[in-house]
């Protein structure tokens, strides 16, 4: 079996599509193919880039030729899909990128009660997070306001280390009032949302009455998070194999 059918392998198993986390995680495990180079990696990025086998279908996602009827519409953005179903989609796909980030650095994740149900591709976000309800970690009120936060990372001490709010279309606004209520916890706070809306980001993060957590906040594009949950899974397959 050569590198391309080892990939082909891993999608059709998948469903006929894969992150290229995924991707990082399961085609170095197929038994009989030879990787002569340093940067396997590097190939499979090559090889999901030919259009005779594979498109693509967001940031960091990867389809075979031929399989589109048997992908989900919802996730191929496709047919008799809504704009608006699709955004929903977009936002549980970042959330979820978000959340197996989190799980291969060895952080506990969260996700809010009301978005559990709903998918990260093909399985609901209550099955990819590692605690089922946010901890108590200060004042009630406190943790009702954090538990609407869409991806929130745990430390092993269960407090948290990171909230991010997932911004597709949203008033970006509300999500910084939430990091000035949450400022006093020695967490990170990130913005995620489309390239095109950083401007936008950075104009509201300047005003006066977000002065006390500016500083903190961080904004991330979509390809960002793409590349950070692909190059996560690459390190974590790179340390499987030491």
């Amino acid at each position: 079996m050569n590198q391309r059918d080892a990939v082909i392998q891993v999608m059709q198993e998948n469903g006929g599509y894969a992150t290229l986390g995924h991707l990082y995680g399961n085609v170095l495990k197929i038994p009989g193919v030879e990787w002569k180079t340093k940067s396997p990696f590097a190939s499979m990025r090559r090889i999901v880039q030919d259009p005779k086998y594979f498109f693509k279908i967001r940031p960091g996602l990867w389809a075979l030729k031929g399989w589109e009827k048997k992908i989900p519409s919802e996730i191929l953005a496709q047919g008799k899909v809504t704009a608006r179903a699709t955004e929903e989609f977009d936002h549980s796909y970042y959330q979820g990128l978000l959340v197996e980030i989190g799980n291969v650095k060895h952080f506990q994740t969260f996700v809010p009660n009301q978005d559990k149900n709903r998918k990260f591709l093909e399985r609901p976000l209550a099955s990819v997070v590692t605690v089922p309800s946010m901890y108590a970690f200060t004042f009630p009120k406190l943790v009702d306001r954090a538990e609407t936060i869409d991806v929130t990372w745990f430390n092993p001490r269960n407090m948290p280390s990171a909230f991010f709010e997932v911004e597709h279309s949203t008033d970006i606004q509300n999500s910084l009032g939430k990091f000035v209520d949450l400022q006093d916890f020695y967490a990170n706070f990130w913005i995620v949302a489309p390239k095109a809306r950083e401007r936008e980001y950075a104009t509201k993060v300047g005003r006066t009455q977000f002065e006390s957590v500016v500083k903190r906040v961080k904004f991330m594009s979509y390809d960002a998070v793409s590349e950070w949950h692909s190059k996560a899974h690459e390190l974590a397959a790179v340390e499987s194999r030491l």
